[in-house]
C-alpha cells in the first residue's frame, strides 16, 4: 500500500496537492502489534531493532525474528546485526538473510570504534544481501553507503531525520539531498528514520523519500490527518475537563 499524504493547512483543515509514493513501515518489537497493522493494511513494511527489542523484554533473537517471518511473509521485514567485530557481523548478516526472501538485513554505518563497516557491506551487497544500512546522520556516510550498492539488488537507506532534528539542525534539506544522491542507484530507497511526530511523515513525502517508518502511536496519529483545527482545539478543552472532573479537584 502507498499511503497519499495532504499536508494541512495550518489554520483549516484544507490541503494542498496530493502527494503519493511514501512507503509507511511498522517500527517496533511486538509481534501483536505488527499483526494488527499488517491486518489493518496500514503498512507495507516492518523495521525493528535491538534496542527496541530489548525494550520489548524479547531475549531470543532468532525466535522473535522466525515468528515474525511466519507471521509476516508479504513485506520488507528489516532485522539488525549486532556484532561490533566485522567478521562475525558479516556471519550474522548472511544467516539473517537466509531466513527469508522478504528480509533485509540491517548493517550500521559504522561499529562503536567508529570503524567503516561498509567494505564489509559491499561484499554482502554483491553477494545479493538485501542492505538496510543504517544509523546514518550526514550526507557524507550517505554518499559512501551508495558507493557500496549493488546496482541489482534492492536496498534502504536509512537516515535518521529524528536524531538531526534533535541537535537543533533541520533534517529536511539533508533528506532530500539524500535522495537526490541515491537516485543513481535505482533499487535503492531512502528511509526518514527516527520519525517523532505526524508533521515528519509530510514532511519525508515533501522530500521524496521513498519510506518513513513510524511506531504504533504514530500511526495512530495519523487519524488526525485533515482535522479541523478549531474543532481539534474544542476536543482538547473537553479532554481537560472531563479529567479534571475525574481527578475530583476542588479550590
Amino acid at each position: 500500500m502507498l499511503i497519499q499524504v495532504d499536508r494541512p493547512n495550518p489554520s483549516k483543515a484544507a490541503s494542498m496537492p496530493a502527494t503519493t509514493g511514501l512507503k509507511l513501515f511498522g517500527d517496533g518489537a511486538s509481534l501483536a502489534e505488527f499483526s494488527r497493522l499488517h491486518a489493518e493494511g496500514r503498512v507495507t513494511g516492518f523495521t525493528t531493532n535491538p534496542t527496541l527489542m530489548f525494550k520489548a523484554g524479547i531475549t531470543d533473537y532468532a525466535d522473535f525474528a522466525r515468528q515474525l517471518i511466519a507471521l509476516i511473509p508479504d513485506m520488507p521485514l528489516s532485522f539488525e546485526v549486532f556484532s561490533d567485530d566485522f567478521a562475525e557481523m558479516e556471519r550474522q548478516a548472511r544467516l539473517i538473510a537466509g531466513w527469508g526472501d522478504n528480509v533485509y538485513v540491517k548493517i550500521p554505518i559504522t561499529n562503536t570504534k567508529g570503524q567503516s563497516s561498509l567494505p564489509m557491506a559491499k561484499a554482502l551487497a554483491a553477494d545479493g544481501v538485501k542492505l538496510n544500512i543504517t544509523a546514518m546522520l550526514t550526507l557524507e556516510q550517505v554518499a559512501e553507503a551508495i558507493e557500496v550498492l549493488a546496482d541489482d539488488t534492492p536496498a534502504i537507506l536509512s537516515v535518521f531525520a529524528g536524531r538531526i532534528a534533535d541537535t537543533g539542525v533541520d533534517p529536511v534539506p539533508v533528506m532530500r539531498a539524500a535522495v537526490a544522491m541515491a537516485a543513481r542507484k535505482p533499487m535503492a530507497e531512502v528511509l526518514w528514520a527516527s520519525t517523532r511526530e505526524v508533521l515528519n511523515v509530510y514532511q519525508a513525502a515533501e522530500c521524496g523519500c521513498h519510506i518513513i517508518t513510524a511506531t504504533p502511536d504514530i500511526l495512530k496519529k495519523l487519524e488526525m490527518a485533515g482535522r479541523d483545527l478549531a474543532d481539534l482545539s474544542l476536543d482538547t478543552v473537553a479532554m481537560f475537563r472531563k479529567d479534571a472532573v475525574a481527578a475530583g479537584f476542588s479550590l
